[in-house]
C-alpha cells in the first residue's frame, strides 16, 4: 500500500513550521516533505527530523522570490547564474538532511521571451543542475504544473516534462508526478502513471476542485492507490494539500489505507 509523507509547507499550518514536524508524527507520518528549508538553519530542522524520527524525502532548490509571486528561475535566461548558485545551496542543504531527491521548478515564463530561449534555457539548467547533483548522489525531479493555479507556467504537461527530460540525457533526471496537477491538465492518470513509471522519481496528491485531501472531489484514489501497488511504484507519495478544515480532522481518509497496510502485513 502506499507510503505518505507530509507536506509541510500545506498541512499542519496551524503550527508554526518547526512545529510541524512533531504534529506530523502525532499525525501516523514517517516521512515529510517541504517546498523549501532555506529559512531555516540545516541544524534545526535536522533536530526536528531526529527527534521525531522523521525523514525527509524531498524539497525544492530555490525559486526565486516565493513571497512576490515567483514560482522557480529555471527557465528565466537573465538568471541563469542565480539558479546555479541555488544549485550549490541546496545540495548543501540535501546532504546533510539526508535527502535523497530535489525538485526544480521551471517557473512562469517571463514576457517578451521566445520559446526556443525558454526552453534552451531550461535544459542547459536542468543539465547543470542534474551534473551537480549526481555528483553527490543526488536525484533531480522536474514538475509539470497546471495553468489554473500558476498561470504561465512553463512547464504544465507530462510529455512535455518527458521530452525535455530526453533532450537534457542525464539518468538522474525524473518526473515529478503531481496528480491535482495532472488532473486539471490532461488526466488519464492511471495510464500516464504506468506508462512513465519508470521515469517517474516522486508522486504528489490532491483532489480536485479544491485541492483538498482525498475524498473531497471527483478524483477516485480508492483505484489509483490500488492501481499504483499493482504496477509497482514503490516510492512516496507526498500529500501536498490543502486541508479543507484543519489538518488533523483531514487525515481522517488515510486510515483504511493504513488500516489496509497492516492487515496485509499479516498475510
Amino acid at each position: 500500500m502506499p507510503r505518505f509523507s507530509a507536506n509541510l509547507s500545506m498541512l499542519f499550518t496551524e503550527d508554526a513550521f518547526l512545529n510541524r514536524f512533531a504534529l506530523a508524527r502525532v499525525g501516523g507520518f514517517k516521512a515529510v516533505e517541504f517546498l523549501f528549508p532555506y529559512a531555516f538553519s540545516k541544524e534545526e530542522i535536522k533536530s526536528c527530523l531526529d527527534t521525531y524520527a522523521l525523514k525527509l524525502v524531498l524539497h525544492n532548490l530555490p525559486a526565486g522570490d516565493w513571497d512576490a509571486g515567483e514560482r522557480g528561475i529555471a527557465c528565466h535566461p537573465d538568471r541563469v547564474a542565480e539558479f546555479r548558485a541555488g544549485v550549490d545551496k541546496a545540495i548543501e542543504y540535501a546532504t546533510f538532511l539526508n535527502v535523497g531527491q530535489l525538485n526544480c521548478l521551471a517557473g512562469k515564463a517571463p514576457a517578451g521571451v521566445d520559446a526556443q530561449t525558454l526552453r534552451d534555457t531550461f535544459v542547459g539548467n536542468l543539465r547543470y543542475a542534474a551534473e551537480k547533483l549526481k555528483k553527490a548522489n543526488l536525484n533531480l525531479l522536474i514538475e509539470p504544473i497546471n495553468t489554473f493555479d500558476i498561470p504561465g507556467f512553463y512547464l504544465s504537461r507530462t510529455q512535455q516534462a518527458i521530452e525535455i527530460m530526453d533532450e537534457v540525457g542525464a539518468d538522474n533526471l525524473f518526473l515529478q508526478y503531481d496528480i491535482y496537477h495532472a488532473q486539471r491538465m490532461e488526466g488519464e492518470l492511471a495510464n500516464t502513471m504506468q506508462k512513465y513509471l519508470s521515469r517517474i522519481g516522486h508522486i504528489q496528491l490532491a483532489d480536485n476542485p479544491g485541492r483538498n485531501e482525498p475524498g473531497t472531489g471527483e478524483i477516485n484514489y480508492d483505484f489509483l492507490f490500488g492501481f499504483l501497488d499493482k504496477i509497482g511504484y514503490k516510492g512516496w507519495i507526498g500529500c501536498e494539500y490543502k486541508p479543507l478544515k484543519n489538518t488533523a480532522a483531514g487525515l481522517a481518509w488515510m486510515g483504511k489505507y493504513e488500516q489496509s497496510h497492516q492487515e496485509m502485513a499479516f498475510i
